[in-house]
């Protein structure tokens, strides 16, 4: 891959990403898991089981392309810096892995899910609501590793002659939300109170820096590719 052929890829990837998780977490999961409620949860799960199987197949596909991503935007980024870059695309992947381990608790509940008979339905509940936090707690410990490989990332398109400075400084920003949001999250006994907040400043800055990159990836991309 040369890289011309890596903006592309990085550009189309990034997109997909997007298209992927979303889907799979605003439309499927958000929709369907009531955090407080194990009855209706495990309810929409049964109801729903199809459901839930695009829901983890959309996930699937964002770990792919975010794979993918640790060696397109390694090519992308090399010649500003190879040792931070290789540290950039460690955090990336170290990222992958850990939302590939989320991600098989997803997976068993839709096996538990599938055939419950004889199963004793509060024993379920209780399995279901294990497995959704194990779910969320090891995928913010991914977001968090996350949020330093989009400070690595910022500091080397400020550096690189052919990213727009103010790119980096927006995926500097989204890092910062990723980082505050994720380290809350974790360490933060009250963080229910603020968690809306917290949300806010994630998505915000999150999607503005990372959404901007993606734009500049595929113009570039396209650009080039002609």
């Amino acid at each position: 891959m040369n890289i011309k052929q890596a903006f592309l890829v990085s550009g189309i990837s990034y997109l997909l990403i997007f298209i992927s998780g979303f889907y799979a977490n605003f439309a499927i999961l958000e929709t369907m898991v009531v955090p407080s409620n194990a009855g209706v949860t495990v309810s929409n799960f049964l109801k729903d089981h199809s459901g839930l199987g695009w829901g983890i197949v959309g996930f699937l596909a964002m770990l792919v392309f975010d794979v993918i991503l640790v060696f397109s935007l390694f090519l992308v980024t090399k010649k500003v810096n190879r040792k931070v870059t290789m540290v950039a695309s460690g955090f990336r992947l170290l990222h992958a892995i850990c939302f590939a381990m989320a991600l098989m608790c997803l997976i068993e509940i839709y096996q538990i899910t599938a055939d419950t008979a004889g199963l004793d339905m509060a024993s379920l509940q209780q399995s279901v609501m294990y497995l959704l936090q194990q779910f969320d707690k090891i995928w913010t410990w991914g977001l968090l590793l996350f949020g330093v490989h989009l400070a690595f990332l910022g500091y080397l398109s400020i550096k690189s002659d052919m990213i727009p400075k103010g790119i980096g400084y927006l995926l500097l920003l989204a890092a910062i939300g990723y980082l505050v949001d994720s380290s809350a999250k974790l360490f933060m006994s009250t963080y229910l109170d603020y968690a809306q907040i917290f949300e806010i400043l994630v998505v915000v800055l999150g999607v503005v820096g990372e959404l901007s990159f993606t734009i500049f990836l595929l113009i570039k991309g396209f650009k080039n590719a002609q």
